[in-house]
């Protein structure tokens, strides 16, 4: 049985959509987040949030819509995105965006192809990667590599999953703000009060940021729906996965599609979910 995210008394789900972008949103907490995910020595000082959704080209391109899209000082480039359940295809998706702001670089004229740095960091609400090896391990770091050489061929595309259910730490295990970092973003609608073990000013904040009690009438409503479509993603998925073991993976999906719609969720959340198109969402409610 699926856990619900249900609402809780004192802090919101950090999972959520609203509850994402309440706290990643306040620039002291997504800066701090940022240097302690990517590493030590990438010390981000202030960054500048951009717009979200980035066109192709072409007004017929396929845009690229983010969680979250911002840019440093030195003008390189973050995506944050939280992905809530196992995607077909979530790396190629990943690839994809990470590339739109890699284009998103180039000037109209001469160019020297310099690039800037593109982070693409995805906060996963499910596991990715399963191979025995990496199981106990909960942040995975791509990069380009060459082969032969076994060094970096480039520094301009660093990929960081980070997935939470294989953070298995309680809050008296804690001993980095990494590991802070990742226990709140698991279990913060659970608690009731501030762990003491969670220090430090940055996590005072964050904490305050997710009072529920401080939301407004209209940010309730809010987080109300973003509740319910959390709900929905969970329980469409699990009885998606449970058809989809009787009767077949395309079976499965145009199930949990179905459901989705029949829950009232948009065709836009459910492109974003799912990785259709609006139009693929629209044959499938149409189907038998």
């Amino acid at each position: 049985m699926e856990e619900k995210a249900d609402i809780g008394d004192v802090y919101l789900n950090p999972r959520t959509d609203f509850g994402f972008k309440k706290i990643f949103l306040d620039k002291d907490l997504l800066i701090d987040f940022l240097n302690v995910i990517i590493n030590e020595e990438a010390r981000i000082t202030d960054v500048e949030y951009r717009p979200s959704e980035m066109s192709g080209e072409w007004d017929t391109d396929r845009k690229a819509v983010f969680d979250l899209y911002c840019k440093n000082s030195n003008d390189e480039h973050f995506i944050v995105e939280m992905q809530r359940y196992r995607q077909t295809y979530f790396i190629d998706r990943s690839l994809f965006y990470a590339s739109a702001a890699i284009r998103s670089q180039a000037p109209r004229g001469k160019w020297n192809y310099e690039l800037k740095a593109v982070y693409f960091i995805a906060i996963l609400d499910c596991v990715a990667f399963e191979e025995e090896e990496v199981r106990d391990t909960c942040i995975e770091r791509a990069f380009l590599y060459r082969e032969q050489a076994r060094k970096r061929l480039s520094d301009r595309l660093s990929m960081i999953f980070v997935e939470l259910p294989k953070f298995t730490k309680t809050a008296e295990e804690l001993s980095t703000n990494t590991e802070r970092w990742l226990f709140l973003l698991k279990n913060l609608e659970r608690l009731n009060a501030r762990p003491p073990e969670v220090r430090g000013e940055i996590f005072e904040r964050l904490f305050r940021i997710a009072e529920i009690k401080k939301l407004t009438e209209r940010e309730m409503e809010e987080y109300r729906t973003s509740i319910f479509e959390y709900d929905s993603v969970k329980d469409a998925i699990a009885y998606s996965s449970e058809r989809a073991l009787k009767k077949g993976y395309l079976e499965g999906q145009q199930d949990m599609i179905k459901q989705f719609l029949r829950e009232g969720m948009s065709l836009e959340l459910l492109s974003k979910y799912t990785g259709l198109t609006v139009e693929q969402i629209e044959a499938i409610s149409k189907s038998n």
